[in-house]
């Protein structure tokens, strides 16, 4: 086989001939059928420049497409697919939110994840869904197709700087939703009694969850906090 230089997902657009997946473990599936992949992104020249990648592949199968999650809830119990290949964060539902409430109803749904944020948070939130790769939009077009066949064969694929996050995003004590409240106007300059009223709760409480949350991040004060707070993803200043 040529070699080819890797190029980014979103400039890389070929296929690999047959006889490729004949000689490498028959990467087709043993009944011929293409995988089918479900695609969700809120950008539609995401979606169009996927569906055309993909389906030059011989053993994948684009079956439909939706620009958020609640588009997809709505259109899947009609489709037939094998692959959930869908972006996080997207107006009207996220991926997150989509993935879990697929998963009640089809427990046994394989989805893969393509994004282009990796904070913590964001890797947790997914996996604990039930993602089960992870994969960044600058990833190659071989990379991205490697990976939708190993979900399809059961395997998950989180690569290993991912993975490193993850863990340590599990070892970490869990962070409170009222922890996660006050957090979020800590981040936006208020002070402890500005956020009591807020809230409707007393100043020594909001200054109770300040230190534990302090505490839990591993940090001095409000601003180390706030900085750590958005790299890690538990807080979001501005729409994305």
């Amino acid at each position: 086989m040529v070699s080819r230089i890797q190029t980014p997902l979103v400039l890389q657009h070929y296929s690999f001939p047959m006889e490729y997946y004949r000689s490498h473990g028959g990467l087709l599936m043993s009944s011929g059928e293409p995988i089918r992949v479900f695609v969700v992104d809120d950008h539609q020249v995401v979606r169009t420049g996927l569906q055309a990648m993909l389906e030059s592949e011989p053993d994948i199968v684009v079956v439909g497409t939706a620009a958020s999650g609640q588009e997809a809830l709505d259109r899947l119990p009609s489709i037939e697919f094998d692959i959930l290949l869908t972006d996080l964060r997207m107006a009207e539902m996220n991926g997150e939110e989509m993935m879990q409430r697929l998963r009640k109803v089809r427990p046994d749904i394989r989805c893969a994840v393509l994004t282009n944020y990796h904070s913590d948070e964001d890797v947790f939130n997914a996996v604990k869904a039930g993602a089960m790769a992870y994969m960044l939009k600058t990833e190659t077009l071989e990379q991205m197709v490697s990976t939708i066949r190993r979900v399809h064969a059961g395997q998950r694929c989180i690569p290993p700087h991912i993975a490193q996050q993850l863990a340590e995003r599990v070892g970490r004590s869990p962070i409170s939703s009222r922890e996660l409240e006050i957090l979020q106007w800590v981040a936006r300059g208020m002070k402890n009694r500005e956020i009591a009223t807020k809230l409707f709760i007393s100043e020594f409480t909001v200054r109770n969850h300040v230190i534990s949350l302090l505490e839990k991040l591993g940090v001095r004060d409000r601003t180390e906090a706030t900085a750590v707070a958005i790299k890690q993803g538990l807080v979001r200043l501005e729409d994305d």
